[in-house]
């Protein structure tokens, strides 16, 4: 448990110890001229000075405690240094040095024993660049950076130091509070450091970058708290891999693979996802500059149609909403622009009122005070030779103080990134207008920020999912073993899942069983080794007689290996012909609890791979959202004038399977339901393997 208080001291520190050699005394200097006002020392038992920097022998002969350490010693020294931090009381402290759990077994000891010497000490790394506090000036940091102070800004996490290197080096004028290399994230990790940025009012969004999560569970309370404050999180992740070994049992260790888990939790969580470095950046720069759009209507401008042309196309691939002018919007415009111009949303202004504050002001007034919840204007910025950059300068002035006078929040972006010179973005920034660089970018980064607000409201409003905290999974205390298909289905049956009226009898015994049920029925070899019966044929189908079904089970008993004990026959009644197969499914994952997998079933689980998945517990709500999302969704609501299933059914059994899974997770392994036939009344699991460990 991270000591509160002791990060905060780190986070906001008033005094910095730098801990190490020559390279140290340049981290003393880049700190003092970066702008940090506390007390600065420097540590180091061979030397009374480094290049004018005065040294102490260690840290017990500090003045005081420092709030802040930087440790840049070899990884056993670390160890010792750690302690005697902890030992006067000292606040946090970044190690930078490598060789601990990332290496090998003794590496993964030294951690060990660097936790336990840290103490109430908050540590951050080992194996990190450290931190970058851009609101107090203080860099616990081993080399050169960029960037410069700031009154509020964005705070970026990231598992890679040489991203958080190249990020603070950006031209991009991206304002950015704290900048923190997490390392192996012995001590404090990606969720605590988002609860204390939460606590600071001048941090406006929270980007993380990260191959993986330690601890998603704690991952999920600080992001919810997050959604809850509108502190919005971005996330790139690298790492696209599988949760584990190759499917064994059922299909659904395929289907929910490790990526896919993450994006459920970011939607469950209201975190933005983005795919790359540059959409990282410019969407933690439009949700920092500014005020968050009350709704999604957004109007945008450009100076030439081929750039509408480009904003109508991105617009569409991000979700934004573009609503055309009102007749009497249309009709000022057409007074005010020339008779070429075309007036629609984007609105081309052309180039002949350039140089006209006031025929733009009204322009863009006109356009924008009618019911639109954000401006986005596009505008290059040609350099400064052309003569013609103070014009494009004129319509971004006006446009910013359009934006200020009509109270909604906006944008200006360029269509090539190159084009926004520092001068525009440094001007616009300080007006709270985000200057974003590449069309392309600036309106995934807008779509991502529309989604971001319409999500937030839903996940506020409904609260259900949020609210309830993911099930964590432990590794299961005994091997688990696999229920044959009767036995897996009874125990599903009890928490409601519909199941085919059935009996299970000896090979001998079926004819005076099969009495009870209707004809025509399906045929079952039961038993737990033989979990793919299809493949076996281990099932016959649309036995009409009871002849019939004495024959098929004969012959079906034949083609089994000898060594297979066969003394279980399922007979079931088959069911009407579906609208639709869905598959349903539960994997256990260690770091993400108990996933609920929901996909088109059948033989299209390997066809089609149309699944999606909800991290445990759910609610109803998110399994509509999640069915009505897969492609077989179509044939389930009637495709082409063809029958409709019962998709309130298909929801119900889906959440009896969860709310089985959710009974039993401390025990379960894995469940399969497959396929789960929709019909146009009801649905119906024909098929059904649970895996699980002893209570």
């Amino acid at each position: 448990m991270v000591n509160s208080k002791n990060l905060n001291r780190l986070m906001a520190p008033t005094s910095i110890a730098f801990v190490g050699g020559a390279a140290m005394a340049e981290s003393v200097r880049r700190c003092k001229e970066g702008g940090f006002k506390g007390d600065i020392w420097l540590v180091n038992p061979k030397a009374a000075e480094i290049n004018g920097v005065p040294c102490f022998a260690s840290v017990k002969d500090l003045p005081r405690a420092p709030d802040a350490s930087f440790i840049a010693t070899g990884r056993e020294i670390t160890v010792k240094i750690v302690k005697e931090l902890a030992e006067i009381g000292a606040g946090g402290a970044v190690c930078y040095a490598s060789g601990f759990a990332e290496m090998d077994a003794e590496g993964e000891e030294l951690q060990r024993q660097l936790l336990a010497n840290a103490g109430d000490v908050a540590l951050i790394g080992p194996n990190c660049y450290g931190l970058l506090d851009y609101l107090h000036g203080a860099a616990l940091w081993p080399a050169a950076y960029g960037g410069q102070l700031v009154d509020k800004g964005v705070a970026v996490l990231t598992q890679s130091g040489n991203f958080a290197y190249n990020l603070s080096m950006t031209d991009r004028s991206l304002p950015i509070a704290y900048l923190v290399s997490v390392g192996n994230q012995a001590s404090v990790d990606v969720a605590d450091l988002i609860l204390n940025l939460l606590e600071e009012p001048r941090v406006t969004a929270i980007g993380v970058h990260l191959e993986g999560l330690k601890n998603v569970q704690a991952f999920a309370e600080a992001a919810k708290q997050a959604l809850i404050k509108g502190v919005p999180i971005v996330a790139l992740k690298s790492g696209v891999s599988a949760i584990g070994a190759e499917l064994a049992l059922s299909h659904t260790s395929s289907l929910a693979g490790s990526d896919e888990l993450y994006n459920t939790l970011f939607d469950r969580l209201g975190v933005i996802r983005v795919d790359g470095p540059v959409a990282f950046v410019e969407t933690l720069k439009v949700l920092s500059l500014g005020d968050l759009p009350r709704g999604s209507r957004v109007a945008a401008l450009a100076d030439s149609g081929g750039d509408a042309g480009m904003i109508a196309d991105y617009s569409e691939a991000n979700d934004v909403n573009l609503p055309q002018p009102t007749a009497q919007q249309a009709l000022t415009l057409e007074k005010i622009l020339p008779v070429f111009a075309n007036v629609a949303n984007p609105l081309d202004f052309t180039t002949a009122i350039w140089g006209n504050r006031e025929a733009l002001t009204k322009t863009i007034t006109t356009l924008l005070e009618e019911g639109y919840d954000y401006g986005l204007l596009v505008i290059d910025f040609p350099s400064e030779e052309t003569g013609e950059r103070p014009d494009c300068i004129l319509i971004a002035e006006v446009f910013k103080d359009v934006l200020a006078s009509l109270g909604i929040p906006g944008a200006v972006a360029s269509i090539f990134p190159e084009l926004m010179p520092q001068s525009a973005r440094e001007m616009l920034h300080r007006a709270g207008v985000p200057a974003l660089q590449g069309v392309q970018e600036g309106l995934q980064a807008i779509g991502n920020m529309m989604s971001y607000c319409q999500t937030r409201q839903q996940l506020l409003q409904s609260d259900a999912e949020l609210s309830a905290p993911l099930l964590a999974a432990e590794p299961l205390r005994t091997e688990p073993k696999t229920l044959d298909e009767w036995d897996s289905k009874q125990a599903l049956k009890l928490f409601g899942l519909p199941t085919p009226n059935s009996c299970l009898v000896a090979p001998a015994d079926i004819p005076e069983a099969a009495k009870n049920l209707s004809y025509p029925v399906v045929a079952k070899i039961v038993s737990a080794d033989l979990p793919h019966k299809t493949e076996s044929g281990a099932v016959v189908l649309n036995i009409r007689s009871a002849d019939q079904l004495q024959d098929a089970v004969s012959k079906m008993i034949e083609k089994q290996d000898k060594s297979l004990l066969i003394d279980k026959i399922l007979i079931e009644e088959m069911c009407a012909e579906p609208v639709a197969e869905l598959i349903v499914g539960v994997k256990r994952e260690a770091n993400f609890g108990l996933a609920l997998v929901i996909g088109a079933g059948g033989m299209l689980v390997e066809l089609l791979h149309d699944s999606c998945s909800l991290l445990l517990p759910t609610t109803p709500e998110s399994v509509r959202a999640a069915v009505e999302n897969l492609k077989v969704y179509k044939l389930m609501s009637g495709f082409r004038g063809r029958a409709a299933g019962d998709i309130d059914a298909t929801v119900d059994a889906i959440m009896a399977i969860a709310k089985y899974a959710e009974e039993h997770a401390r025990v379960i392994s894995e469940l399969d339901v497959n396929p789960l036939l929709v019909l146009e009344s009801g649905v119906m699991a024909v098929d059904a393997l649970v895996c699980i460990a002893d209570q």
